[in-house]
């Protein structure tokens, strides 16, 4: 269980630099150089790393739930930058789900052909069906309407201005409401978790 949870934390945190820099590359596509400039367009994990996200959250979420998911720090970028931010500021924000979903995919694509490509031991399917798991439960989970996460600035560009009371509770309670999910919602994904792992490699959890 202790290797399995180092290389989950492995491809874990592998996962989260690539979704921090697909968020700056796209904010860097659609004009903004914030992320660059502040040398964050790298896949350098110690430039990404954050304690809670990275570290603490997928522990506590590894233990009460057998999956594991996190966030790292947040890619700085300035949407007045952006050339065109009626579609940059929600393609940003999407960037960084839509890039593991696409690590889930290709990975995916590889366990569903693997017999076919001579790859089909135990130890293959084991590691790769790891990486297509991180990367949906990471995808998913970074689509709740919760900051840090993705889905709150999705949530963020369309809150009316009369309810900005509560962005500031979300931002205020953010990881409380994180632990909350985690114990008591959780569940009700890991159905649908199960059944886009089964669409993708062909194969069972």
């Amino acid at each position: 269980m202790e290797v399995d949870f180092i290389f989950s934390i492995v491809i874990l945190i592998m996962s989260v630099v690539v979704h921090e820099v697909s968020h700056g590359y796209t904010a860097y596509l659609f004009g903004d150089p914030t992320a660059k400039l502040a040398g964050r367009l790298t896949l350098n994990p110690f430039k990404h790393l954050d304690l809670q996200g990275s570290l603490i959250i997928p522990a506590i979420a590894y233990y009460f739930t057998g999956f594991i998911f996190g966030w790292a720090k947040p890619v700085p970028y300035n949407p007045y930058n952006l050339k065109n931010a009626k579609v940059g500021e929600p393609m940003v924000a999407l960037a960084g789900p839509l890039s593991n979903f696409l690590v889930a995919i290709i990975f995916g694509v590889l366990i569903r052909f693997s017999g076919e490509l001579g790859l089909a031991s135990d130890s293959f399917i084991k590691a790769t069906g790891m990486i297509v798991l991180i990367n949906l439960v990471l995808g998913l989970f970074n689509l709740i309407p919760i900051p840090p996460l993705d889905g709150s600035k999705v949530l963020f560009g369309i809150l009316p201005h009369n309810l900005i009371k509560v962005r500031y509770f979300l931002e205020k309670n953010y990881i409380w409401l994180i632990l909350f999910f985690i114990f008591f919602l959780w569940k009700f994904l890991t159905p649908v978790i199960s059944l886009l792992f089964f669409l993708i490699t062909g194969v069972g959890l």
